[in-house]
């Protein structure tokens, strides 16, 4: 099956500015995140960005580069513009790889491509774990997803749901941020009405779901890797590729 990987990256960071050359092993993030891309079954992987500086670092390893508008709401979004600005056919799977992902597994990209790829009625697929732990559970930067007996998401929240009223324990699952999406609804992502939960939950994917679309939820039993959001999880992920 054949599919590509867009890998959004920008310069603009709240918490760690230009992480996406920020050093990891000898070589900037964006360049692990790569190399992971294309360690998957992926045809294409292009880095999907609105900096100079990063174009340059992608093109001296010499992976395809697509400049984009620097004011896009989201990931999607910019992926979007990929796909009309390079006039991907209709019926690809395009894979979401985020930009500050530096140890996702290809079997991960392989598995959600696959998802979407199987189903007749979504338009996305998406991952996401069992949560083993209260603290996960009760972090609104852990998002929790509930889906239904087809594995169709319901709803994506920062909040612990579903609430387990006579429980004590943690259960549910959090949320693992991927997408694969078919090319053709990413040509009419963008034009989809904003969501009043999406604003509210600051989750993207919200719109789709708003606007009655169906996104699939696989769940994973394998790691996911340390996303990089913070100066900690950075130097956890310098450890690890160091070593």
């Amino acid at each position: 099956m054949a599919f590509t990987v867009v890998i959004p990256a920008r310069y603009a960071s709240t918490r760690l500015p230009g992480k996406a050359l920020l050093d990891i092993a000898g070589q900037p993030m964006i360049a692990h995140v790569v190399a992971r891309a294309q360690e998957s079954q992926a045809h294409r992987v292009i880095v999907a960005t609105d900096d100079q500086r990063i174009a340059d670092a992608v093109l001296a390893f010499e992976c395809e580069v697509c400049m984009t508008r620097a004011d896009h709401e989201s990931g999607s979004d910019r992926i979007a513009e990929v796909v009309e600005k390079l006039t991907i056919a209709d019926g690809e799977i395009i894979v979401n790889v985020q930009g500050d992902e530096p140890l996702i597994p290809g079997e991960l990209i392989n598995q959600v491509a696959t998802s979407l790829a199987a189903s007749t009625t979504a338009v996305m697929s998406t991952a996401a774990m069992a949560i083993d732990s209260d603290d996960e559970l009760n972090n609104p930067n852990a998002v929790k997803v509930v889906f239904n007996q087809r594995g169709e998401a319901m709803y994506f929240s920062r909040a612990p749901i579903p609430f387990a009223r006579d429980e004590r324990t943690a259960s549910g699952y959090r949320h693992i941020g991927i997408y694969a999406y078919r090319s053709e609804f990413l040509k009419r992502y963008h034009l989809l009405p904003s969501s009043a939960v999406e604003h509210t939950e600051k989750l993207e994917q919200l719109r789709v779901l708003d606007n009655g679309d169906t996104i699939l939820v696989d769940v994973v039993k394998h790691g996911t890797g340390i996303g990089v959001d913070t100066e900690q999880d950075l130097e956890a992920v310098r450890k690890l590729l160091t070593e």
